[in-house]
């Protein structure tokens, strides 16, 4: 079993920065690609960038390519999202998942999912 665990949310003006974490647990960490999904309120969950598993393939959504970068530290079972630039419109509950083989952008293929932390971008 698998568990995620994400932090790193909180409230920020625009043009701010936060860096979210996920923590996992359970698995060989470095066996499994990670990605970074989020969801607005009445909005699907979309995804937002995706990481290969030892690191050098890194994949981003067109709204926020250049402003967010995905990284990971096996050693710690660890993934980040580092998001500069913040718009209002990154407002979201965050999700880190895990996908058994390659990135993808697809949500039903990754097979566990954390709990969600909070970003909120004021304007």
């Amino acid at each position: 079993q698998v568990q995620l665990v994400e932090s790193g949310g909180g409230l920020v003006q625009a043009g701010g920065s936060l860096r979210l974490s996920c923590a996992a647990s359970g698995r060989t960490f470095s066996s499994y690609a990670m990605g970074w999904f989020r969801q607005a309120p009445g909005k699907e969950r979309e995804f937002v960038s995706a990481i290969s598993r030892s690191g050098p393939n890194t994949y981003y959504a067109d709204s926020v390519k250049g402003r967010f970068t995905i990284s990971r530290d096996n050693a710690k079972n660890t993934v980040y999202l580092q998001m500069n630039s913040l718009k209002p419109e990154d407002t979201a509950v965050y999700y880190c998942a895990l996908h058994r083989n390659i990135p993808s952008i697809i949500n039903g293929e990754y097979e566990y999912w954390g709990q969600g932390t909070q970003v909120t971008v004021s304007s």
